[in-house]
């Protein structure tokens, strides 16, 4: 058509238009020609925490952090500050860590997500904990592996992604899953996917029953593939969901990456490796670690989870060209989830309120000009799940705690001790082991609870011997204290050490007497199940044994867990610190490298 006919038709229909509707104001026009805003807010490692977490300070004020009612009540503030363009998600690990959560398999977590109104949330390595629906750790003959996930998958009114996890036989999406891993929304006018992703290092850091079925494939090809099917669909914004990530330890400057971790940046390596334009905004997670910085022009938001804080990336839309205008976004990273605040410093983490006096005072947070206010429909939900966690929790094993028992993921440590002597005790064993990434709190001084034996040990492992000989003890060992996985606790043995990890890492290892390994002997090993399936480096020794020498203990009628707190109980004898020196180093004070990505990622975060 000739630009003159072109004008004319265009003249008509102007004419029309203003025969027959009022005509636009000068500030309608403007504002119609004014890049569209979106908010998008997201957690993640959210692992239960319905509840705030509290904390004394020395001057005795109590403070809160988190909680799921006060987070609405962020929501709220965001979402009457932007009608219609908030997206709320969540980048994975909703579940495991919390009797809130535990007692319900996840169901009260949902419940909550769903008032809150996620619009999707990333498949995390532990939305695969429960494994089969009822207390069994490990499935049965007949149960679903993923029976207890698929049934939260049902519970929720929103999808989990993942587009890089296959059913292996088929190749396909989980049937489970009921998505390809993306989404696709519209928020005012502007069509918005998302893309799920999951983190490879899955099968090594989860209990191998669950994920026998399925194929984690690596990310950068499945990221490519679903964000071209996404803006083949139309999506004009296309957001990375990935329960995967990195760690910058300075928020101060997004667009300083110079503190970010190099060597554990799992998110970071994803994105620089992605083609410019492939995704707008990244939300991540998985390594409990705070992010809020720019790599190649796309923001990469994450938190330290548990519920205590939250991400916002604001992304403006050109409505002529329909992409996002990248010199105007704007993040805000690990914004505090506070109910009240102390009023001189206004801030509720306690690790900022360590100098506080008795004197200091809480008042109520206020956020985006208004106070935040708890929404009662979500207390409504958390308050019966509260009610019986603390019923479990006041549970007494009967048995007193002389001295505080503290982890460390790097050497010997009091609690690890504790542990490993009672596992070898109890089953009678020769050696005991126990993988310190498993160890999830410290014990406080005083009457042993099963809260407080909850919050050390979580997962629902079971009690499993695996039966070798002094040589096969050698490489098992050489295998755990060589993967990298940090230090494993341990009874029954004494070892040494080099201070830096690697795979020659064990120096030397005797029996607690002194006396050496036999090759013609066996022994006797408990350990959790999570380790007896090959995790913590120890699969290339374990799968030469033979199948008889490996007890899963998925027969046994308690877990680890409860074994130990009947164990403890029908002991009654209090619990003190043992004598340290069962594991040493012959390099005191050496320099290490930074840690090895895989490694650090390699124990249940």
């Amino acid at each position: 058509m000739h630009t003159s006919r072109l004008l004319f038709a265009l003249a008509a229909l102007v004419a029309a238009g203003c025969a027959s509707a009022p005509r636009p104001s000068s500030q309608a026009l403007q504002a119609s020609s004014e890049p569209v805003r979106l908010t998008l807010v997201a957690t993640n490692d959210f692992h239960g925490w319905l509840m705030p977490q509290k904390t004394s300070l020395p001057g005795g004020l109590e403070v809160e952090q988190g909680g799921a009612a006060v987070f609405a009540g962020y929501l709220a503030r965001l979402r009457a500050d932007n009608p219609g363009g908030v997206l709320l998600l969540d980048a994975g690990d909703l579940f495991q860590g919390t009797l809130a959560s535990n007692l319900t398999e996840g169901a009260a977590v949902i419940d909550v997500y769903n008032q809150l109104g996620y619009a999707a949330a990333a498949l995390g390595n532990h939305e695969f904990d429960y494994g089969p629906v009822g207390p069994r750790a490990v499935p049965g003959p007949g149960e679903d592996a993923v029976g207890a996930l698929t049934a939260r998958i049902r519970q929720a009114r929103f999808p989990l992604l993942t587009v890089n996890v296959r059913d292996a036989a088929s190749g396909q999406p989980p049937a489970w899953l009921g998505n390809d891993g993306t989404l696709l929304v519209t928020l005012k006018g502007v069509k918005v996917g998302v893309v799920g992703l999951t983190t490879p290092s899955t099968p090594r850091i989860s209990n191998p029953t669950h994920v026998a079925s399925l194929r984690f494939e690596p990310m950068l090809p499945t990221t490519l593939e679903a964000a071209k099917r996404l803006r083949a669909q139309g999506a004009e914004v296309v957001v990375g969901l990935a329960h995967a990530g990195g760690k910058c330890s300075d928020l101060s400057n997004p667009r300083d990456t110079s503190s970010c971790d190099r060597e554990d940046a799992e998110i970071v390596e994803l994105v620089e490796a992605l083609p410019a334009g492939t995704l707008d905004a990244v939300f991540a997670g998985h390594t409990h670690q705070p992010m809020g910085h720019f790599f190649k022009d796309v923001p990469v938001l994450s938190t330290s989870g548990l519920g205590r804080s939250f991400g916002v990336v604001e992304l403006f839309v050109d409505p002529v060209s329909r992409k996002v205008v990248p010199a105007s976004t704007r993040i805000q990273a690990a914004i505090p989830v506070c109910g009240k605040v102390e009023a001189t410093t206004g801030h509720c983490d306690p690790r900022k309120l360590k100098d506080v006096g008795a004197s200091a005072q809480l008042v109520p947070a206020t956020f985006l000009g208004g106070t935040v206010e708890p929404d009662k429909a979500v207390e409504a939900l958390v308050t019966p799940a509260l009610a019986r966690v603390e019923e479990v929790q006041r549970q007494s094993l009967g048995v007193a705690v002389t001295a505080p028992l503290g982890r460390n993921y790097e050497a010997e440590s009091a609690l690890g001790d504790v542990l490993t002597d009672a596992l070898r005790e109890m089953e009678k064993a020769d050696i005991a082991l126990l993988n310190s990434g498993g160890l999830r709190a410290n014990v406080k001084a005083g009457t042993l609870t099963y809260g407080d034996l909850y919050e050390v040990l979580p997962f629902d492992n079971t009690v499993s011997i695996v039966t070798v000989n002094g040589d096969e003890l050698r490489r098992l060992l050489t295998a755990a204290y060589g993967s990298g996985s940090g230090v494993f606790q341990q009874s029954g043995l004494k070892v040494k050490l080099s201070r830096c990890p690697g795979p020659e890492r064990l120096r030397d290892v005797t029996l607690a007497d002194g006396k050496p390994l036999e090759s013609g002997r066996l022994y006797r090993v408990v350990m959790p199940d999570f380790l007896a399936r090959g995790a913590g480096g120890l699969a290339p020794v374990l799968s030469q044994l033979p199948a008889e020498r490996i007890d899963l203990g998925s027969d046994r009628e308690v877990i680890l867990r409860d074994g130990l707190a009947n164990w403890w109980k029908g002991r009654g004898t209090a619990i003190s610190v043992p004598a340290t020196g069962r594991i040493s180093f012959v390099d005191e004070g050496a320099v290490c490298p930074a840690k090895d990505a895989a490694g650090a990622r390699s124990e249940r975060p």
